[in-house]
């Protein structure tokens, strides 16, 4: 997993592509970025499924800013970025949440 971040707009936005390789995808047919950014709305950011079997999106945050997030595969599992900048404690559940700096 990875996250390539591109500023925008003299450091404003910051465009922040999630990639979900396909051995870490571990065969879904969909993956949706789940985070604060969305309201933990697990429908609102679906990936691309590409020809190589990764996964990936970009979106525009707010810069100068931490976001948590995680990955909903398949309407089931969870993941985290296996790269993210950092990991947090979920107020939800016994899990840590997958952490960009922006």
């Amino acid at each position: 997993m990875s996250l390539k971040k591109q500023y925008i707009k003299k450091n404003q936005v910051c465009k922040v592509t999630f990639r979900v390789p396909r051995k870490a995808a571990m065969g879904a047919d969909s993956i949706c970025v789940v985070g604060d950014f969305n309201n933990w709305s697990i429908r609102d950011n679906p990936m691309e499924k590409l020809k190589s079997g990764d996964f990936k999106t970009t979106i525009n945050l707010e810069a100068n800013r931490a976001y948590q997030f995680r990955y909903f595969m398949d309407d089931k599992v969870w993941e985290n970025d296996w790269e993210a900048d950092r990991y947090v404690r979920s107020d939800y559940g016994n899990c840590d949440n997958s952490v960009v700096v922006v």
